[in-house]
């Protein structure tokens, strides 16, 4: 096991570490019922709550998951002239159905998982947009045909809560894997108002988005719940990983033999170094990304971790040179300028 799971960070205390717990497994759990599973006030949780994001630690947005819409997820790899990759990743952070824009160590190369809403958005993106940019060299489109997910999500600080504590908290949510819509979803203009709302702030009071978009609180808190149970709303968490003590983040691009590949995705979905992991289509059949202590850890890992799998034929590692756009943070003060 590599030391991305044996070493602690200096940067944040066990308190800090329990609440970031806490929002992975329940993005809106109350702070009263936080503040009595911890045995701290609720003023407590939510100076702390409040200190983490003001530090940029941690920013919680409600995500639409595309697949119960009848849309496909897609991960990028856009290969770019050199001179030029940091301002297409600069500009593909401004796209709102873009996230997970990175810059690659390559400084050729960005990546980015995209989202989109509709046909019309995605073919507007993969067939005009790109083809049309002329920074764009070469573009490859994986679609995730299943993501693996695992009983805890990066950071996995879950080892610092009592047997007790784990049960209070609750099962985790987001969980579920939606395969496919069994009935279509329809979103309302009221329901899209108030999805970019929580994509501004995943935390914010029912009442408060009940005033933006013109509504009631009790209606908003019924029909988000009902957007959370098909599997079209889901909280996410964008982390400063390197103020968390963690100096490498990248992407694994893997080729599986296919008869091992729901047993490699598995496994690797219980790795503590893996944030993300799918099966995909195209020229790789795996892509997941890791998050490492520093290079070493991220050596270990290829070497023990994944070398322990049978079926991986062929692997390719590409560190991060820099995160643009999280699930929803913008990571840095990008221009705004237009793909061209």
């Amino acid at each position: 096991m590599s030391g991305a799971s044996s070493h602690d960070s200096s940067e944040l205390g066990v308190l800090d570490k329990q609440i970031l717990h806490a929002l992975v497994n329940d993005a809106r759990i109350p702070f009263t019922k936080l503040g009595g599973v911890l045995g701290v006030s609720e003023q407590t949780v939510a100076r702390r709550y409040r200190a983490l994001r003001e530090r940029g630690i941690m920013h919680v947005s409600g995500q639409v998951n595309a697949v119960p819409l009848g849309h496909a997820r897609w991960i990028l790899r856009i290969k770019s002239t050199p001179d030029r990759a940091l301002r297409l990743a600069e500009s593909l952070s401004r796209f709102p159905d873009l996230s997970w824009v990175t810059l690659l160590s390559t400084g050729s190369e960005v990546t980015c998982v995209s989202r989109p809403r509709s046909i019309e958005r995605r073919d507007a993106l993969l067939l005009h947009t790109l083809p049309r940019a002329s920074q764009v060299v070469d573009v490859t489109a994986h679609e995730v045909m299943r993501h693996f997910m695992a009983d805890e999500e990066w950071p996995r600080y879950r080892r610092l809560f009592t047997a007790d504590q784990l049960r209070a908290l609750g099962p985790p949510l987001n969980r579920q894997e939606v395969a496919g819509p069994e009935v279509q979803v329809d979103l309302s203009g009221e329901d899209e108002a108030m999805l970019a709302a929580l994509g501004r702030d995943g935390r914010a009071p029912y009442a408060q988005i009940a005033n933006e978009i013109g509504s009631t609180a009790t209606k908003v808190a019924r029909r988000m719940a009902e957007l959370v149970r098909a599997g079209v709303l889901y909280f996410d968490l964008d982390f400063a990983t390197e103020r968390m003590g963690y100096g490498v983040r990248g992407a694994l691009w893997l080729q599986v033999r296919p008869s091992d590949l729901d047993a490699v995705g598995r496994g690797m979905a219980t790795h503590p170094e893996i944030a993300f992991v799918a099966a995909t289509t195209g020229p790789t059949n795996v892509m997941a990304s890791i998050i490492c202590r520093d290079i070493t850890d991220l050596y270990r890992y290829v070497t023990e971790s994944l070398g322990a799998f049978d079926g991986i034929t062929g692997l390719e590692v590409t560190p991060s040179l820099r995160v643009l756009k999280q699930a929803q943070t913008l990571l840095d003060s990008a221009r705004v300028s237009p793909v061209r």
